[in-house]
């Protein structure tokens, strides 16, 4: 049984203001819920780790395989108008949020595009930690979107110059899945040297 829902994001509607996004609640099944909440990888590092540096298991195992699959990629390509097929893909998962991360952004120009899967039992909304689709790269508050980071809401977006987005500091635990199609396989393997790199440090200083 697929742990995804395909027909919620065929469902839902596509934003071009102020850049292109596609918000999708209810993206994972309810009947996986309790399984991929169970089976989400115990990681105690802050931060985002790619795959290779994470143990998969269960039925966590089986939504990152269906993340990374064509059927995914071809109604994300549907929806957004952009064939992503030819793009390689980098997957990296979050537990645990420091203050520092949430900075407002538009993403590196090597990623076509981002899309986020959230897996948190529930939020307050004066916690911070909810992303905002934003209009500038100075301000939190001039939002259009803000995406609640609950189990199952997937949100996704074709990077650009002006796909600001960001939000205000969290510490603790944030569960979230990143898949961001770039634009060579050179590009993945610079982002996760990035990355191992940035995690050896935190292991030494701690952050």
């Amino acid at each position: 049984m697929s742990l995804i829902n395909l027909a919620s994001l065929r469902a839902a509607e596509a934003s071009r203001d102020p850049y292109n996004y596609v918000l999708a609640p209810e993206f994972l099944q309810k009947s996986a819920i309790d399984d991929l909440r169970r089976d989400f990888p115990d990681i105690t590092k802050p931060g985002y780790l790619t795959v290779d540096e994470v143990k998969l298991h269960g039925r966590f195992k089986q939504l990152i395989e269906e993340l990374e699959g064509p059927e995914l990629t071809e109604e994300l390509s549907r929806k957004f108008g952009l064939d992503l097929h030819p793009y390689p893909r980098l997957t990296t998962i979050m537990k645990r949020s420091q203050p520092k991360y949430g900075a407002i952004h538009t993403d590196g120009p090597s990623k076509v595009m981002t899309m986020l899967v959230y897996m948190n039992d529930e939020w307050e909304k004066d916690d911070g930690g909810r992303l905002r689709v934003l209009y500038d790269g100075q301000d939190y508050e001039k939002y259009k979107l803000e995406v609640p980071p609950m189990m199952g809401t997937m949100f996704a977006f074709l990077r650009s110059d002006n796909s600001w987005h960001g939000h205000l500091p969290f510490s603790g635990e944030r569960r979230v899945v990143q898949i961001a199609w770039v634009k060579s396989q050179a590009d993945v393997e610079r982002k996760k040297k990035n990355n191992k790199v940035a995690q050896f440090f935190k292991g030494i200083f701690g952050r």
